[in-house]
């Protein structure tokens, strides 16, 4: 390290990019861990049985923690750390837009998989595997919530990539190569382990349908994130106009006589200090 300008702008550069990485991935993985423990407890709780399993609970471990990390912790800073404030240290690493990122991403998808643990065996005429008779057994209404969930959580991986509201999460991605390859990479395995994964990942092969309802749902992850940035720029630019303000209410009769009472306390409070201190200034005349 020396003491060259350009030198401590790289330092700042990486840095915030660190901290950012950081936000990034904790922004992806409380919203994967949210969605899917609500899913085994409400899958435990509705139908006796979790719609998950053991192995497959494993490999959406493994897209969040190993390969999520990788690829949200290895994209090169931008110009657009420097333009931003700094952060302050009192500061939570989780900040209010993430946090509602987090719930509202949340609900979208445990939305689309309750619906599904419900309803998918008559949306897609197939076998239940709500039914006791199909238990022990692959079917494909449990795979295709599986496959929902890893497809949706993958496509949120576009929005984590952006933690200030920005419009275009595809900004950058072709200097992120290695985001791109285990984006991609991931998603082929996906495809491998739902079409062959059989007993060992507990799947059964999908048609071509099926997949295109997955897609369409993860898309609508990205489509979903441009609604909640949009919504929060209009907010904005009302609260610049000065749409929200406050609004004055009349009073009413009572409360001019309290604003009146309150007013001659006031002012027998003030008489009366006037008067202690003409005596306190007499007494000590005296």
């Amino acid at each position: 390290m020396d003491d060259n300008f350009s030198s401590i702008v790289k330092a700042v550069v990486w840095g915030r990019n660190v901290y950012d990485s950081i936000a990034k991935f904790l922004q992806f993985q409380l919203t994967v861990n949210v969605v899917a423990v609500s899913l085994a407890f409400l899958g435990a709780c509705a139908i006796a049985d979790t719609p998950l399993k053991a192995v497959q609970m494993m490999w959406v471990n493994l897209l969040q923690d190993a390969l999520a990390s990788l690829s949200l912790a290895t994209e090169l800073p931008t110009e657009e750390v420097l333009r931003r404030k700094p952060y302050s240290r009192h500061q939570s690493i989780v900040s209010s837009t993430m946090l509602s990122n987090i719930l509202l991403h949340s609900t979208y998808q445990l939305a689309v998989l309750l619906y599904f643990l419900f309803a998918g065996d008559r949306f897609f005429d197939i076998d239940s595997g709500r039914d006791f008779d199909m238990r022990g057994i692959p079917t494909q209404h449990f795979t295709f919530i599986f496959n929902v969930l890893a497809v949706m959580t993958l496509f949120n991986e576009f929005n984590c990539r952006k933690l200030n509201g920005a419009l275009n999460v595809f900004s950058g991605i072709r200097t992120s190569r290695i985001f791109l390859a285990i984006w991609i990479s991931s998603f082929f395995l996906q495809i491998i382990i739902v079409q062959f994964g059989g007993y060992a990942f507990f799947t059964k092969a999908l048609s071509l349908e099926q997949w295109l309802w997955c897609l369409l749902f993860g898309v609508g992850e990205l489509v979903f994130a441009q609604l909640l940035v949009l919504t929060r720029l209009v907010f904005a630019y009302w609260r610049r106009q000065g749409c929200f303000k406050e609004v004055s209410i009349p009073h009413s009769h009572d409360n001019a006589v309290f604003q009146d009472s309150s007013i001659e306390d006031e002012h027998h409070t003030r008489i009366s200090y006037v008067n202690l201190s003409d005596q306190n200034v007499n007494s000590t005349d005296a």
